[in-house]
């Protein structure tokens, strides 16, 4: 073992993390929801939806068998749905293909849908010890720093020696604490900001710190300016329940739920009659609602209105739904705000 890898073993079975609900188990399946929801989504905000996740799928069986709303409903909240879409259909591949039984090995388990070669080789190590490099932004940022690797890490070049430098640095021995170590290094010590250098186990040889760069590394990726988009949102309301719209499966909240969506200086009132055949009549205008998305940033302007009784069939993407149940259902978080506020 290299003295790089020795370094963060010992620090990681002395000071890393090891009460994490996800690492009481070699469940391949419990391992993996918990590394797919750790994707983009810090660790104190997937706990308790890891909990009510297992709790509502306990097993891959069970998650196969979901309808998809239930799915989205459970991971309501944690934004970024293509992944709760990408864990349902990879369940009903492991059930239809594997027979229930949850790939152990990295090669299986890349080719599951949505997920990469950094989190299989996580899981593979964490179920069966598996030897395998990975290279989360966690680990981008500690091998950036310490090896003085500059340029943007998500850039195709940087991005490739990144990769083969964690390949050479990964141990023969003790890969659980290692990859688990790599992880609380760069989610606790090496920070984006302020990093604890001082309590750092591979501080002594790294590059950044010795040159007073460690705010300079990894290097940014070039910011613009957000695109910004404004629409209206058609918020009608008939005996309690709230006409909804179902989002369709490309673009943002793929397969959500939402509130209809129209030209923001069109008339509410006449899109929810042509749309669907609904009368209405405008209640209030409420206040923008700002949203900020990967790509571009989203000003929605609500408007309620007191929908008539109407004997239309709605589309078959559209229902109506009682207030009451709306905790349950699949919806965008800005938009369960607006609706519960």
């Amino acid at each position: 073992m290299s003295g790089f890898a020795r370094r963060i073993v010992d620090w990681q079975r002395t000071h890393g993390r090891h009460d994490l609900p996800w690492q009481r188990t070699r469940d391949a399946y419990r391992i993996w929801v918990a590394e797919i929801m750790l994707q983009q989504t810090q660790v104190a905000t997937v706990i308790p939806y890891y909990d009510r996740f297992l709790a509502a799928f306990p097993d891959v069986n069970a998650l196969a068998r979901a309808d998809e709303d239930a799915v989205l409903a459970q991971w309501s909240g944690l934004g970024y749905y293509r992944r709760a879409r990408h864990m349902h259909a990879a369940a009903r591949e492991v059930v239809d293909r594997h027979g229930g039984t949850f790939p152990r090995d990295a090669a299986m388990l890349a080719a599951l849908p949505g997920i990469g070669p950094s989190t299989a080789a996580a899981i593979a190590a964490f179920a069966s010890g598996e030897r395998g490099a990975i290279l989360d932004g966690n680990v981008k940022r500690v091998l950036a720093r310490h090896r003085g690797i500059d340029g943007d890490p998500a850039s195709p070049a940087v991005e490739s020696t990144l990769w083969a430098l964690a390949r050479r640095l990964v141990p023969r021995d003790a890969i659980e604490a290692y990859t688990q170590g790599m992880m609380d290094l760069g989610a606790t010590l090496c920070t984006r900001t302020k990093p604890r250098c001082g309590d750092c186990p591979v501080a002594r040889d790294c590059g950044a710190r010795r040159e007073g760069r460690t705010g300079e590394l990894p290097g940014k990726r070039s910011r613009r300016a957000l695109p910004h988009r404004e629409v209206q949102l058609v918020w009608a309301e008939r005996a309690g329940d709230v006409l909804l719209e179902r989002r369709p499966s490309t673009g943002v909240w793929g397969r959500l739920w939402s509130l209809p969506e129209i030209d923001v200086d069109a008339d509410p009132v006449a899109a929810l009659r042509e749309r669907y055949g609904i009368g209405a009549r405008l209640l209030e205008r409420l206040a923008p609602v700002d949203h900020a998305f990967t790509h571009y940033a989203l000003t929605m302007h609500p408007s309620r209105l007191a929908a008539k009784a109407s004997r239309a069939a709605l589309p078959a993407e559209c229902m109506w739904i009682a207030r009451a149940d709306l905790a349950g259902a699949a919806l965008p978080a800005p938009i369960r705000k607006l609706l519960t506020r």
